[in-house]
């Protein structure tokens, strides 16, 4: 499994890369659009509506959404008030995952799942738009690249303590320990040698970022574990699907965005 895992990774993240630098912005909100509607897709499945009529209405929906935020993409009031949004749904999630895990029904399942994919998408779109946008995103996701993989081996060598035992027994708070190392280094060279001009408060958000990216895995496996599925789906072989791959990120890039904006609100 872990060799397929990275020989799929060796594929997708040289692909990811290149987008990132070289494609416009409309393009790369093109291909993470396409995701997001797959992604709707196997979040319909986790929801429990299974029917192929709710599946298409689902991402018709989801599609329309994504077309009304990118019209109004530029609306600086538009991008906080989604970015709030998601903001005040992770907050809630964490309360959820650790405390509550009551089981919704369906439709608000899904509306679960439109405010954990759309501002993601939202933020990743207003993140490259922004002036050194490529850099600025190709760093956040070397983060929590970097989180994911440090989490991952500490855990796997040292874990101990279970972090969320009914939610996803695999996660030890060693790796939460090793992920957060992961995250002060990389953040450490953003500082230095990435994004100088954001200072060291960027530490503080990289690390806000990185913890509120936990979140976004523990609340992909509790729908998971609810729907009683492994993965949600076999897009990325040794991954699953596209929420198994990007479940980190949908908590990260909102939380990253509204962390630089506010800061340069600030300025």
């Amino acid at each position: 499994m872990l060799k397929q895992r990275v020989i799929t990774a060796l594929i997708i993240v040289p692909l990811v890369v290149l987008l990132v630098l070289c494609a416009p912005t409309w393009i790369l909100a093109l291909v993470a659009g396409l995701m997001v509607l797959v992604g709707s897709w196997e979040w319909s499945v986790l929801s429990g509506e299974n029917t192929s009529i709710l599946k298409i209405s689902n991402t018709l929906i989801t599609a329309v959404l994504l077309y009304l935020l990118w019209l109004s993409r530029q609306e600086y009031l538009i991008l906080w008030s989604v970015a709030l949004a998601a903001l005040i749904w992770w907050l809630f999630a964490f309360f959820w995952i650790f405390w509550w895990r009551r089981e919704f029904y369906s439709r608000m399942k899904f509306f679960c799942g439109m405010l954990t994919l759309i501002p993601s998408w939202l933020a990743l779109v207003a993140l490259h738009a922004s002036q050194n946008g490529a850099v600025k995103l190709l760093f956040l996701l070397t983060l929590i690249w970097a989180a994911d993989i440090g989490a991952y081996f500490v855990g796997k060598v040292f874990g101990k303590y279970k972090l969320a035992p009914k939610v996803s027994p695999g996660k030890t708070w060693e790796g939460v320990a090793g992920g957060t190392l992961a995250l002060l280094i990389v953040s450490l060279l953003g500082v230095w040698m990435v994004l100088p001009a954001n200072g060291y408060p960027l530490i503080l958000i990289c690390l806000l970022t990185g913890w509120l990216s936990i979140v976004g895995d523990l609340s992909e496996s509790l729908f998971k574990r609810q729907a009683g599925v492994k993965d949600s789906g076999r897009l990325f072989p040794g991954h699953g699907g596209v929420l198994d791959r990007v479940d980190s990120l949908t908590a990260a890039l909102p939380a990253f965005w509204l962390g630089l904006a506010f800061q340069e609100w600030l300025r």
